[in-house]
């Protein structure tokens, strides 16, 4: 989309951390994090401020998050189905791209003049409550209105994939994009599970993006630091009395991940260092004082 084209442009993000701590010391008056504001031009590349550390620096590429930073979103079932949606192109396509007219229903008083396509992805679940947290809204065009009406005329101005009949548009995030992060524990004991990862790899490794069981409401900010821990087996016991007895084995630390957006019940953080395999249900918390 627009937004991520101009953020993709502009800056590399250079992350420090230490790659065997598992808490990243600050100084606790700063703030969580700093926000550009128009006109401000102090800060030239976005990076993680911490104390000196003797180890070495881990340096992360802008990129890894850039396109994270206002889309995908995480909506509820309603925000999604309620939302405007297409219902056919200019021409004779039978899908559509860069350039195409799109018709679009409900649009009647709109707020912005920029419009987002998005297309169900994933049910995000909690895995120990089986209580659905949210509903991935993944992103596909961004679009400008040309006309009202029912249904209204907009153009696609970028996408990411071919535009389908049925997609649902939402008005463009003017959300803040954060470029100065202070890295910190979370406030509160915290602990979630892994329940996605973005860029859909088995094994998640140092700079992949992965979805948290635990938003907003949890007491996560943007900025919190986690321990990453992976599960431990169950395994069967071939010689314990009760033969083949199942046993779980210690959960072991497995990287650290940066929170860096927040939903009301699920986050996206950073893994900034792994030292072991991650997947999918692997645990994070509160990193240990």
């Amino acid at each position: 989309m627009a937004s991520k084209a101009i953020i993709g442009l502009i800056f590399t993000l250079v992350f420090s951390l230490s790659s065997s701590a598992d808490v990243v010391n600050s100084n606790a008056s700063h703030p969580s994090s700093y926000a550009v504001v128009k006109g401000d031009q102090r800060v030239l590349y976005p990076h993680i401020r911490t104390s000196d550390e003797e180890v070495a620096i881990a340096m992360i590429p802008f990129e890894a998050i850039a396109p994270y930073l206002n889309s995908p979103k995480v909506v509820s079932k309603d925000e999604l189905n309620n939302a405007p949606y297409i219902v056919d192109f200019a021409g004779e396509h039978l899908m559509a791209g860069e350039g195409v007219s799109i018709y679009v229903r409900t649009i009647l008083k709109p707020d912005y003049l920029a419009y987002t396509t998005y297309r169900p992805g994933k049910t995000y679940i909690d895995p120990e409550t089986d209580e659905i947290l949210g509903y991935e809204a993944k992103y596909i065009a961004d679009n400008v209105i040309m006309n009202l009406g029912d249904p209204a005329t907009l153009r696609i101005t970028n996408a990411d994939s071919e535009v389908r009949r049925g997609d649902r548009l939402m008005p463009t995030s003017e959300e803040e994009v954060v470029f100065d992060y202070f890295p910190k524990p979370p406030t509160k004991f915290i602990q979630g599970s892994i329940i996605s990862v973005l860029n859909g790899v088995q094994e998640i490794g140092t700079y992949d993006i992965i979805v948290l069981s635990k938003g907003a409401r949890d007491g996560l900010k943007v900025a919190d630091i986690l321990t990453i821990m992976q599960k431990g087996k169950l395994i069967p016991d071939p010689f314990f009395k009760i033969k083949n007895e199942l046993v779980k084995l210690p959960d072991q630390k497995a990287g650290t991940a940066m929170v860096f957006r927040v939903f009301e019940r699920v986050s996206y953080a950073l893994v900034m260092y792994a030292n072991k395999n991650i997947r999918v249900l692997d645990l994070v918390q509160t990193p240990e004082e």
